[in-house]
């Protein structure tokens, strides 16, 4: 048997279920198929529950500081079955209390789960292995990505993120592989909790795709907390030794091995297409993900690719904007494009970091720039709060005044930068922002801080030597 539907959805991550809501609500009778349960990565296994994890670690890091602040008191001991079970209870909550399935079935969708995988048998039609089939006018595939694993002797013996979960105890120590985001939030999770951490990067810097001045100030605050980084080092095989593993790695054409009690890899999200059978859709699979023009069509018009299967941004919230427009597109035609100018994010390491816009480097190759930094140690609240390692960097047009980019170090760096992104998308110009009243004492005061310090350079806005609660900073 043939279900039909006006919209297929395939995947219910958000960009998969954000699709099917947006479909549902122009009024198309809608089909969302989940491979497993709805929610994706994003609330089972991603950023909802090692936020929670994130949570653990921070309030574990904070003892070291009770003395500071004239308190007194035996060091916390991390119980690993009690964090995993919180970081269960948060990814529980959408489903016990949002009721996410029960919604999206009260608002018309027929939502389809613990499937499996679906292949294509003809460019309209999707196959289940129980033999099932549902044909659409309109597909979009939202299915998504998995942990890749670097092609190396021994990698079925690494974990990857989501087998944190699966611990019985915390090991003593541990290597990560790749210290992009996902494997810097391991390290610092883990080095928090009190592993002692080995991070592996085959590229010059820690967190490679964010500002240099991000990379280089993280790498400092990881060497501070005893995480010992490997930078331009690659991985090159993994073998067992009574119970632990070797990981032997090369730097410069000098092998050395490190000897641990478990490895993480964080090398990549490859999308979930090995199952599709694209070819028979007449849609050619890449490496990278499914190519889609600028409306988030495939090779063949009726079908869409929304997420990370698109190989676009691995961010929850471009996921879920793709989902949103692929809907509309699918229904009316292709008329929304997806800007991908300001985009933040943001990592729950210790310390945080945020960015959005051009790094410095980039922007310098497009634009003349003006650089403002506002140093946390010059604000009142980090140094109240005992947490005054960081800064606020914005990047600026010399000549149009607009903010390029804005890069974030220190707590509360993910939501600091949110402030930003609205500046950016209101078309701001610097003056304008360091006009901005900031609550104080606040760590969001390093904004109009830095770029107030971007006027002075510019000569704009007539304003005086900014003031730190410390004096005044020429």
């Amino acid at each position: 048997m043939i279900n039909e539907a006006s919209v297929l959805v395939v995947g219910g991550g958000p960009a998969g279920v954000t699709a099917a809501v947006q479909a549902r609500h122009m009024d198309a009778a809608v089909t969302l198929l989940e491979a497993d349960q709805v929610g994706g990565t994003n609330i089972n296994r991603g950023p909802a529950p090692v936020r929670t994890m994130a949570r653990s670690a921070r309030l574990a890091r904070d003892w070291t500081s009770w003395s500071v602040f004239g308190l007194e008191g035996p060091a916390p001991k991390p119980n690993l079955e009690a964090i995993l079970a919180n970081s269960d209870r948060v990814a529980r909550h959408v489903f016990e209390k949002k009721h996410l399935a029960e919604q999206l079935r009260r608002h018309g969708i027929n939502l389809v789960e613990h499937l499996g995988p679906v292949h294509f048998t003809d460019p309209h039609t999707l196959t289940a292995a129980d033999g099932r089939s549902w044909r659409a006018d309109h597909i979009i595939l939202a299915v998504g990505g998995h942990a890749g694993r670097l092609p190396i002797p021994g990698n079925e013996l690494a974990l990857t993120y989501s087998d944190i979960r699966s611990l019985k105890a915390l090991p003593a120590a541990v290597a990560v592989v790749g210290a992009a985001d996902t494997g810097c939030q391991i390290a610092s999770i883990l080095a928090d909790l009190g592993t002692h951490v080995s991070l592996f990067e085959a590229g010059p810097t820690v967190v490679p795709h964010a500002d240099l001045s991000i990379s280089t100030e993280l790498d400092r605050a990881f060497e501070r907390k005893g995480i010992e980084t490997h930078t331009n080092t690659a991985v090159t095989s993994l073998r067992p030794l009574e119970g632990r593993i070797i990981v032997e790695h090369a730097a410069s054409a000098v092998t050395a091995e490190t000897i641990v009690d478990a490895v993480f890899f964080a090398v990549g999200w490859p999308p979930n297409t090995e199952q599709l059978d694209l070819h028979v859709a007449g849609i050619s699979a890449q490496r990278q993900g499914i190519s889609t023009d600028a409306y988030l069509r495939t090779e063949v018009d009726h079908i869409f690719a929304a997420g990370d299967v698109n190989g676009r941004s691995m961010l929850v919230q471009v996921a879920r904007l793709e989902g949103r427009i692929a809907a509309q597109n699918a229904l009316i035609g292709p008329t929304r494009q997806v800007s991908y100018d300001i985009v933040p994010s943001a990592s729950f390491t210790d310390p945080e970091y945020g960015g959005v816009g051009l790094t410095e480097t980039e922007a310098a190759r497009q634009h003349e720039i003006v650089v403002g930094l506002a140093p946390y140690d010059d604000l009142l609240r980090p140094v109240a709060d005992g947490h005054q390692e960081g800064f606020c960097k914005l990047i600026a047009d010399r000549h149009q005044k607009t903010i390029l980019g804005g890069h974030v170090l220190g707590e509360y760096s993910a939501e600091i930068i949110q402030v930003i992104v609205a500046c950016m998308t209101a078309g701001m110009t610097i003056d304008q922002v360091a006009e901005l009243p900031f609550a104080f004492p606040t760590f969001t005061e390093g904004i109009s801080m830095a770029a107030q310090k971007i006027c002075s350079k510019l000569g704009i806005g007539d304003f005086p030597p900014v003031w730190s609660y410390l004096g005044p900073d020429e």
